[in-house]
C-alpha cells in the first residue's frame, strides 16, 4: 500500500544515511550542555493552554509549567500535590482542600484559593470529567487564602482523580486573572507555578520551545512517583527542538546533539538499539488508542448509516501496522470501544471488526444509506508520522469504499485549530480525522472523550447521544466491577450502532534515549522532573 511503501522508504533512508554517515548532523547549538535537556518531542507545540485543547503535547508543556492539586501515582493512585490535604464530609458532599504553604505563580505572587477556583471552573467547561463536575457543582467557596470547599450534589469518589489525572484536559492551576479567560478562547499569559517557567520570547513555532527552571519552586519532600510525590529537577533548561524529518532527529541522537527522542519511527528502533548508548524503552505503558473520529453535525457523517457503512471494511492491522510497522509488541488488536487488555475491554459486537472483512459489503451498505457523493474532508497532520500513516490508510479505505475523499494536509498545529471549526466543509470545516487518546483516558467511560454524546459540549465532532450519557452517567454509580462491565458491554454495542467513532487499535509507541541520563519516569507521559545527567 502506498502509505506503507512511503513510511519505509522514508526509515530506510534515514538508516542508509545514519549507517553510512552520508547523512551530516543537524547544527545545533549545545549551549550548558550538562544543565540543559534536548528533547525532540512528537510534533510541534500548537498551544501552550493545556486546558483549551486536548493536544498531548499542550498536555506534555503544561505539566512543567503549572502544577495541580492532586497527582496519579504510578501505582495509578491519586495524591495531594498542590494540596496539603483533603476532606470530606461524613455525606460526601463536601470537599474541603487545603494548600500547602510556599506555593507561589512564577510572577512572584502566592497561589491563592481564589485561583484554584476560577482555573477548576474553566477546566470544567472544558474536559470530560470536568463536566461531570460541573453538572454536579452546587457551591465551590475559597474560605480563606489557603483553603477552599467544592459542595456537590450527590457524592463523588472520583472528584480528586478527575483534578490529578495525566490525561487531556488537565486541571493546572493559573492565576485568577488568567483563569478567567473563557474557556473556549486560548490564555496568552502563560504564567504557572510549575517546576519550569516557559520561556515565551524564545518560543518559535515548529522549531523550538524553552523551559526554564523556576528557582522558586518548593517541591514535595517525598520521592517522585510519577505526577504525585516531589518533582525535583535537576536541569536548569529544557529545550523541545522540534523535527519532523525522522533522519534528522535519529542523526541528533546517534550523534549526541540531542538526549531523547519521544517518538522515533518504528523501523528505526533497530538501528538505534544497536547503539550501546542509546536506550530505547516504553515508556507510557498503557499506549495510545487510535481512533477515525468523524464530524456528525454536517453530511455526509451527520447519517449514522453513512458512519456504519465503514466497519465491514475496516482493517486494524493494516492501520496499526501503517503506524507503527510490522512488530506485534509496538501495537494491540483487536481493539474494541475501550483501551485493549484494561479490565473494560470486552469482546461484545466485536465481531463487526473481527470477521471477514467485506469491501463489497461495505460498498453496498453505503450506497443504500443515501450518501450523495458529498466531499469528505479528511485531515491529516504531516508532521506527526503516526496520525499521517492511519489517515493515509483512512483515505484509502474510504475512497474504496466510495467516499468522495479530499484529503488535506496540514501541520498538526492546523489541524487542531480547524478541528475546532463547527461549520460544513465549504466554511473551513471538516468531515473527519484520524488521531490517538491516552490509553489511560479510554479504559473507562467517565474519561473516554469519544464516548462522549453530549452534543456541543463534547469532543470534536460533536455527536449527541442521550443512550451513551445514560450509560455514562449509570457507571459512575455502579457498586462493583461486575456492573462496570455490564455497562461497558452496553456502551460497546452503542459504538457499533451509532459509531462515534471507529476504533483503529492500540499502539505502543517506544522512546529512545541517551544513557547519559538517568531518572526517566516510567508509566505516564514523558515527564521532565527526576531525570538528570549522569
Amino acid at each position: 500500500m502506498a502509505y506503507r511503501r512511503t513510511f519505509l522508504k522514508t526509515a530506510a533512508g534515514a538508516a542508509a544515511a545514519i549507517g553510512t554517515g552520508q547523512l551530516s548532523a543537524p547544527a545545533l547549538a549545545q549551549g550548558s550542555a550538562a544543565r540543559t535537556l534536548r528533547f525532540v518531542p512528537q510534533g510541534n507545540l500548537a498551544s501552550m493552554d493545556p486546558i483549551w485543547g486536548t493536544s498531548v503535547l499542550s498536555r506534555n508543556a503544561g505539566l512543567m509549567v503549572y502544577d495541580t492539586l492532586f497527582g496519579i501515582g504510578a501505582d495509578f493512585k491519586v495524591r495531594p500535590q498542590m494540596a496539603a490535604g483533603h476532606e470530606v464530609s461524613e455525606d460526601g458532599l463536601t470537599h474541603t482542600v487545603t494548600l500547602r504553604p510556599g506555593l507561589r505563580f512564577h510572577d512572584g505572587e502566592p497561589v491563592r484559593t481564589r485561583d484554584c477556583v476560577a482555573s477548576i471552573r474553566r477546566w470544567s467547561k472544558r474536559d470530560v470529567l470536568g463536566q461531570r463536575l460541573d453538572v454536579l457543582l452546587d457551591e465551590m467557596t475559597a474560605v480563606s487564602d489557603d483553603r477552599f470547599t467544592i459542595r456537590i450534589k450527590r457524592p463523588w469518589n472520583g472528584l480528586t482523580w478527575a483534578l490529578g489525572k495525566v490525561g487531556a484536559n488537565i486541571c493546572v492551576i493559573m492565576p485568577e486573572r488568567v483563569a478567567q479567560t473563557d474557556p473556549f478562547t486560548q490564555v496568552t499569559d502563560f504564567t504557572g507555578s510549575g517546576p519550569y517557567r516557559f520561556l515565551t520570547d524564545q518560543w518559535v513555532a515548529g522549531s523550538l520551545a524553552v523551559f526554564e527552571r523556576n528557582a522558586g519552586y518548593q517541591p514535595r519532600q517525598e520521592a517522585p512517583d510519577l505526577l504525585a510525590g516531589g518533582k525535583q529537577v535537576h536541569f536548569d533548561r529544557v529545550e523541545w527542538r522540534v523535527m519532523p524529518d525522522a533522519a534528522t532527529a535519529a542523526a541528533a541522537l546517534q550523534n549526541n546533539e540531542v538526549d531523547w527522542w519521544e517518538t522515533p519511527l518504528p523501523d528505526l528502533l533497530p538501528i538505534l538499539r544497536r547503539n550501546r548508548q542509546i536506550a530505547v524503552e516504553t515508556i507510557n505503558t498503557f499506549g495510545a488508542f487510535g481512533v477515525l473520529r468523524f464530524n456528525h453535525l454536517h453530511p455526509p457523517f451527520n447519517n449514522p448509516a453513512v458512519r456504519r457503512a465503514l466497519f465491514p471494511a475496516v482493517d486494524q492491522e493494516a492501520f496499526m501496522q501503517a503506524a507503527m510497522g510490522t512488530d506485534p509488541e509496538l501495537y494491540g488488536i483487536p481493539a474494541g470501544a475501550f483501551t485493549p487488555g484494561t479490565p473494560l475491554a470486552n469482546d461484545a459486537g466485536l465481531e463487526i471488526l473481527t470477521g471477514p472483512r467485506d469491501l463489497e459489503k461495505a460498498k453496498r451498505l453505503l450506497r443504500d444509506s443515501g450518501y450523495n457523493n458529498e466531499r469528505v474532508v479528511l485531515l491529516s497532520a504531516t508532521d506527526l508520522p503516526n496520525l499521517n500513516a492511519m489517515t493515509e490508510v483512512a483515505a484509502d479505505l474510504m475512497r474504496r469504499v466510495g467516499f468522495n475523499v479530499d484529503l488535506l494536509a496540514m501541520d498538526w498545529g492546523t489541524q487542531i485549530q480547524r478541528r475546532t471549526n463547527r461549520g460544513p466543509v465549504e466554511q473551513g470545516g471538516f468531515s473527519a480525522f484520524c488521531t490517538t487518546w491516552e490509553g489511560m483516558d479510554t479504559s473507562v467511560p467517565g474519561s473516554h472523550q469519544p464516548l462522549r454524546g453530549n452534543g456541543a459540549n463534547a469532543w470534536s465532532g460533536w455527536p449527541e447521544s442521550p443512550k451513551r450519557e445514560a450509560l455514562r452517567d449509570e457507571w459512575f454509580e455502579a457498586e462493583d466491577i461486575e456492573a462496570e462491565k455490564r455497562i461497558a458491554e452496553e456502551l460497546q454495542r452503542n459504538v457499533w450502532e451509532e459509531a462515534p467513532f471507529i476504533p483503529l487499535g492500540l499502539q505502543r509507541p517506544q522512546q529512545a534515549y541517551r544513557r547519559s541520563i538517568t531518572g526517566v519516569l516510567k508509566g505516564g507521559p514523558a515527564l521532565f522532573w527526576n531525570v538528570r545527567r549522569a
